[in-house]
């Protein structure tokens, strides 16, 4: 009976012990999560660059996983993670710009992590093969390097309606370049050898042609862009300069006065302007250059001269290298009782080759009492090889007043920088006449 009761006891017991993990089992195992899904699921990762993994490229990432949930990379060699944002369902999106300071590895990996409520995920992913050596096209030039090496045109006959402009450009390849001819057109210019850009215009009967602006090529190559002046002439520059409004004139009688100016003026009409530098000035056979105002459109000497015979001699050449060469002579005469009355006639309000604005000009002079002056205006503008433009400014007749006194103004309808203004007056009086004129520029800019 003992025996039987002590077999019944070792029973009970193995029962107990082998219930035991499992009721241990269940009080472990808290409900909820018996009830939660299966972790959430990181499912890929792909990465592209623009620019290999050089500093200035910009990585691209998209993360498949599960929905609604938050996503980061970490990347070894950048400071901070990289957050995703879902773009559609399951589907996360985001980039990164390598700085200079990064230093990304692809031996190392990106890690990936996904993020559900209090559940999460982590895992690496490799770069793609070959990204630390793509090939790109090569980041934008500076602007140092982007110029134009070259820009001109083939010189034509005559500016004239037919005529065809052939624009040439030398800079770098690969980019757009054009012409812009002010008032006119803007010309397209096609790469027709790496780095050599051809184009033409051919000029209409209507185009607003404005002398006063260059004409300007542009050279575009990327983001950046260059810019320059055409500064050769559009006409063949054959014909030399011709010296105009001789001051004293030639073989003219000068009354001795204190100083005396000897002035000429400079036309290289369809040319590309003379060389100040190169203009050289005789007075009676002294070289007076270095004492003498010279710019591109005139000199003036001043000085006292002996009474007697004067010669002027001047050269000079323009930018193309073609030389003009003019003397003549005058005299400077004592007045004696038995020489003949003249007429005055004086310019008060300027000097000659004096700069005036833009705008009506008013000039003053002074002649005999109630004497008429015949005036003529006459203007010129700059050519230099683009587009001139004459005019007959001003025809006009004015009687000075009980003192001598007489003024007249003209207003120019094109007054363009650079403009020269010819003005001749003729006084009259009785049988008496004399003959004084007056150069004036349109003041530049």
């Amino acid at each position: 009976m003992k025996a039987h009761l002590q077999a019944h006891l070792r029973n009970q017991v193995a029962v107990l012990f082998f219930l035991w993990p499992v009721a241990t089992a269940l009080v472990a195992l808290p409900a909820t999560v018996m009830a939660q899904p299966a972790a959430p699921a990181l499912r890929s990762l792909e990465v592209t660059s623009d620019d290999g993994l050089r500093a200035g490229a910009e990585l691209a990432f998209t993360v498949e996983g599960a929905p609604r949930a938050r996503v980061d990379l970490r990347i070894n060699g950048v400071p901070r993670n990289i957050a995703l944002r879902e773009t559609e369902r399951g589907v996360y999106t985001g980039s990164y710009t390598i700085k200079r300071q990064d230093r990304i590895s692809p031996a190392h990996p990106i890690r990936a992590t996904l993020r559900l409520r209090n559940r999460s995920i982590t895992v690496n992913y490799s770069f793609p093969a070959g990204m630390a050596n793509a090939q790109v096209a090569p980041p934008a030039l500076p602007v140092a390097v982007l110029k134009i090496e070259r820009f001109s045109v083939a010189p034509i006959e005559k500016v004239e309606p037919g005529a065809e402009l052939k624009f040439s450009l030398n800079g770098l390849p690969g980019g757009s370049a054009e012409v812009e001819i002010p008032g006119v057109s803007r010309v397209p210019l096609r790469e027709v050898r790496p780095g050599v850009y051809e184009g033409a215009y051919t000029l209409r009967r209507h185009d607003n042609l404005m002398p006063s602006r260059p004409i300007v090529a542009s050279l575009r190559v990327g983001d950046q862009t260059v810019k320059t002046n055409l500064t050769q002439a559009l006409t063949a520059d054959a014909k030399p300069p011709v010296l105009r409004n001789l001051t004293p004139r030639e073989g003219e009688a000068v009354i001795d006065r204190a100083t005396l100016s000897i002035s000429a003026t400079f036309d290289d009409a369809g040319g590309v302007g003379v060389d100040p530098k190169s203009v050289q000035i005789r007075v009676s056979g002294r070289n007076v250059t270095a004492d003498s105002d010279i710019t591109a459109q005139f000199f003036t000497y001043r000085a006292d001269l002996p009474p007697g015979r004067h010669t002027v001699d001047v050269s000079a050449r323009d930018r193309a290298g073609n030389a003009v060469r003019k003397s003549w002579t005058f005299d400077v005469v004592v007045p004696v009782g038995a020489m003949p009355v003249t007429l005055p006639l004086q310019i008060t309000s300027h000097a000659n080759n004096a700069i005036v604005e833009g705008g009506s000009t008013l000039v003053r002079g002074r002649t005999a009492p109630g004497a008429v002056v015949d005036i003529q205006v006459h203007a010129v503008a700059p050519l230099a090889g683009l587009f001139g433009v004459s005019q007959d400014v001003l025809t006009q007749k004015v009687q000075a007043d009980a003192n001598g006194n007489f003024s007249f103004s003209f207003s120019p309808q094109l007054p363009l920088p650079g403009t020269r203004y010819e003005l001749t007056m003729i006084s009259h009086k009785a049988d008496l006449s004399t003959e004084s004129r007056l150069v004036l520029f349109q003041k530049q800019g």
